[in-house]
């Protein structure tokens, strides 16, 4: 109890009066009541409206010991607004991330009274360019990583294999921003709101499986890409822009540029807003990595329609190096795609061939039982074929580049060669092991010139060999051979045969000589804008008629392909491109004092000098044993096998994007058809994610 004086002051004139008064609690109530209120703050917390409204500032009185959910709770109560607060979440500017722990409390996420805090909806729209250079508007989930974002947008356009995709920003150009600022409006018109549009952003019909859906409107079974046939934009290719509008386009591009470009990958294990991307900003969805698996026509139509696209914006725009051959054979199967889609015949899904594992599984279970012979056959150890025949060598290490004729002789997955047929009884001049080897093309079939170039691996990188064929037919086998040892398979594979047949055609489709029965076209009688189907350097090299004409003797070859199998070859043809799929970066290699450019591809990493921009190394990620990052001194180590170990820092981007470009293709050679589609998304993370 404590005794305190009371003063009355309206008796003060009379003299002063005071008398003891006992208050009703003790000193313990007093110090636990100003503790309680030493322990309380005020919160800033902002809330975001919808679009066209206005933001709003509360100051809420909370304490540590306060959850998230509860500070939630609380701000609702303030706001009093008639309206679904569900999809809003609580976003730290200072500390750039989301609070989404709604158990964690204010101290457990270091949050104090100066933390400026955001109340805004997770799910905002976000402006997209698809690889057909088309923009769309989609709302996706900004507080999710950007590894489920990518897996939400690939969802709502019905794309399979989200795990091959990513999202890049835009690269900046200085020099454009004046003309972007004046046609900003007719570029707003152009974007395709995919949330307008019926059955698209959450629909339900999406399969994972490759089961058959069902149409909820008839009942009718339809594929997962049925429903997109028609009307949808993503599965058409679009026209070729006019040669004009190409050349603007078109920036010839250095290793150092395409580094520069390549630093723009999103961390797929931060959420977009994390990376600094707000409502309405524009990323590009690109095919990051260039390993795609299960292409089935059935259901990746959006898929193989857009990679199709990206695959010819990189030839057009030279972002891919190609020879002029290579060029018209692009052209040629760019101007028969633009055909068959300008045509008013409907696409039927049921003319592409369908895939399915189960069928082909009964079938060979059939013919087994039956006894008859089966394409898929196992492979006989006694009777392992072999090809034996002339070929020429040559080693780039020598001085003169010279090719010399020796038998070779190709068995199991080695390729050994001799003097000539008599010695091949005896020891070898050296016997070749194509086990996890590079088999790349070497030809010019207008100048009858037919190699190929091996790249074999050895303790410090790959030793090359070129071999040279004779004829098309000769190339076709000795290559296929190559293709499968380096898989580690032998000729008796039931594929061998198929593998030949594709070179062949792949092949005939680089021919500019029309196939036999078949006269020349008549260009005359043509209307063709040739220009438009190459790249702006090659379009300066001859005249539109001479163009065409070269266009047209290649399309003869290719002129009963589907339009499906005709993206697909053309595809086919892109990954053939020495250059196909390789992403550079600045780095600085440890022991150096000068910057070299580091190569990443799907299968092996390459060290590029500078100044020569020729390969130094090769180092495949078969051999990889391990590797790790040092997030301190930002330093990539590697280790293959024979003892080789390799340590770099990245100069022209964070070091996380080439640890991710790495563990992300360690990642995706996991993957098997028996998975289906679950996806190990903690795996991924394991492989790509950093640490801090």
């Amino acid at each position: 109890m404590i005794l305190i004086s009371e003063f009355n002051y309206g008796e003060a004139e009379k003299g002063m009066h005071c008398r003891s008064v006992e208050l009703p609690f003790c000193s313990a109530d007093i110090g636990e009541t100003m503790a309680a209120t030493e322990h309380t703050w005020e919160l800033s917390v902002q809330v975001d409206q919808r679009e066209g409204e206005e933001t709003m500032k509360f100051k809420i009185r909370v304490k540590g010991d306060l959850h998230v959910g509860g500070l939630m709770l609380k701000l609702v109560e303030k706001i009093k607004a008639p309206q679904n607060w569900s999809d809003h979440a609580l976003w730290w500017e200072q500390k750039n991330c989301w609070l989404l722990k709604n158990h964690w409390t204010l101290d457990k996420y270091g949050v104090q009274a100066d933390a400026d805090l955001r109340f805004t909806p997770q799910h905002k729209p976000l402006c997209l360019q698809l690889p057909n250079m088309k923009t769309i508007k989609l709302t996706i989930t900004f507080s999710s990583v950007v590894f489920k974002a990518v897996e939400e947008i690939c969802k709502a356009l019905n794309i399979r294999r989200s795990e091959e995709l990513s999202l890049l920003k835009p690269p900046d150009d200085p020099k454009k921003k004046k003309k972007k600022d004046k046609g900003k409006g007719q570029a707003e018109d152009d974007i395709i709101d995919m949330d307008t549009i019926s059955g698209v952003a959450g629909n339900s019909l999406y399969s994972k499986t490759m089961t058959a859906t069902y149409d909820p409107e008839n009942g009718t079974p339809a594929s997962a890409t049925s429903l997109w046939f028609g009307d949808n934009p993503l599965t058409a290719s679009q026209p070729n822009v006019p040669a004009e509008e190409l050349a603007k386009m078109y920036q010839p591009l250095s290793m150092e540029d395409k580094a520069v470009i390549n630093a723009g990958w999103l961390d797929s294990s931060s959420s977009l807003m994390e990376q600094g991307v707000q409502e309405n900003d524009k990323l590009l969805l690109r095919f990051k990595y260039h390993c795609f698996f299960d292409l089935n026509p059935k259901y990746d139509a959006v898929r193989i329609t857009q990679l199709y696209e990206q695959a010819r914006w990189a030839i057009l725009l030279e972002e891919i190096e190609c020879t002029e051959e290579e060029m018209l054979m692009f052209a040629s199967l760019q101007y028969h795609i633009c055909k068959l889609t300008m045509s008013t015949k409907p696409v039927d899904l049921s003319d592409e061939p369908e895939i399915d594992e189960v069928e082909a599984a009964l079938s060979h279970l059939e013919t087994t039982l039956e006894g008859r012979s089966t394409d898929r056959i196992l492979e006989d150890i006694t009777d392992i074929p072999k090809l034996e025949d002339t070929l020429k060598l040559y080693r780039p290490k020598r001085l003169l580049r010279t090719f010399k004729e020796y038998w070779f002789v190709f068995r199991d997955t080695s390729i050994s060669y001799y003097k000539n047929k008599e010695s091949a009884s005896g020891e070898p001049i050296e016997q070749l092991h194509l086990r996890g080897c590079e088999v790349v093309p070497d030809v010019n079939v207008t100048e009858k010139k037919f190699g190929i170039k091996l790249l074999l691996p050895v303790a410090d990188g790959m030793n090359e060999v070129y071999i040279r064929c004779d004829n098309e037919t000769q190339y076709a086998k000795w290559k296929a051979a190559c293709i499968l040892a380096s898989k580690g398979k032998t000729m008796a594979y039931s594929s061998y045969n198929t593998e030949v047949k594709n070179i062949q055609s792949f092949l005939q489709m680089k021919s500019l000589a029309p196939p036999p029965g078949q006269t020349a076209p008549d260009v005359e009688s043509m209307e063709m804008n040739a220009e438009c189907f190459v790249s702006p350097r090659y379009a300066k090299r001859y005249k539109n008629k001479q163009l065409s004409t070269r266009i047209l003797e290649a399309h003869h070859n290719i002129s009963q392909l589907t339009l499906m199998e005709a993206k697909l070859r053309f595809i086919q043809a892109w990954q053939s491109l020495p250059e196909f799929g390789i992403k550079y970066y600045i780095v600085r290699f440890k022991g150096c004092k000068k910057d070299e450019i580091l190569g990443i591809s799907y299968n092996r990493l390459i060290r590029i000098d500078m100044s020569t921009r020729l390969p130094v190394t090769t180092w495949r990620f078969s051999n990889m044993k391990q590797w790790n990052v040092n997030w301190e001194i930002r330093q990539v180590t590697i280790e293959f096998d024979q003892n080789v170990s390799v340590a770099f820092s990245c100069q022209s981007c964070d070091c996380r994007v080439v640890h991710e470009y790495i563990g992300g293709y360690i990642f995706l050679s996991t993957r098997s058809k028996d998975q289906n589609e679950t996806l190990d998304e903690e795996l991924f993370r394991k492989l790509t994610g950093g640490q801090e």
